[in-house]
């Protein structure tokens, strides 16, 4: 069988073509650290809300939710033969929420297209919001909302 550029195959139990895959080592959970195995991250992990040095998982999910959400936007405007301003952001929000004992999440994605009609950025939004793999995997298990800003 082949493998990618990671040494991983090409092809997983789904028949789905592996493209890449991140690894990481965590240790100490939210007070610990974690490295890839790739070395390019190596980050100290703190708790939310506490005075430890570090970031903390629901903003590194933010993170590579709002980097994964702008190429999607790409992709739809690419399609539809769109130019993307060049100061197009995404301000991604992820609570960590708890009621009745049990934590859950949920997220705000505010996106920003300076120029573009609302009608355009909101069709751009909307296919984004369908093809972002961060989207899919999230969409019917948390709330998210996503706004034009």
């Amino acid at each position: 069988m082949e493998n990618n550029q990671n040494g991983n195959p090409i092809v997983d139990s789904n028949k789905q073509k592996v493209l890449y895959t991140g690894k990481t080592h965590t240790t100490g959970g939210r007070d610990g650290s974690a490295q890839s195995s790739d070395g390019r991250l190596d980050i100290a992990l703190s708790s939310p809300g506490s005075t430890g040095k570090g970031t903390n998982p629901e903003q590194l999910f933010a993170a590579g939710w709002s980097a994964c959400f702008i190429g999607a936007i790409g992709l739809a405007a690419a399609k539809n033969k769109i130019i993307l301003p060049a100061d197009l952001s995404v301000d991604t929000e992820v609570d960590l929420c708890l009621a009745d004992g049990a934590y859950s999440l949920q997220a705000r994605l505010n996106v920003s297209l300076p120029g573009l009609s609302p009608e355009v950025a909101r069709s751009l939004t909307d296919a984004a919001h369908q093809t972002c793999p961060y989207s899919k995997a999230t969409r019917g298990n948390i709330n998210v909302e996503i706004n034009l800003v």
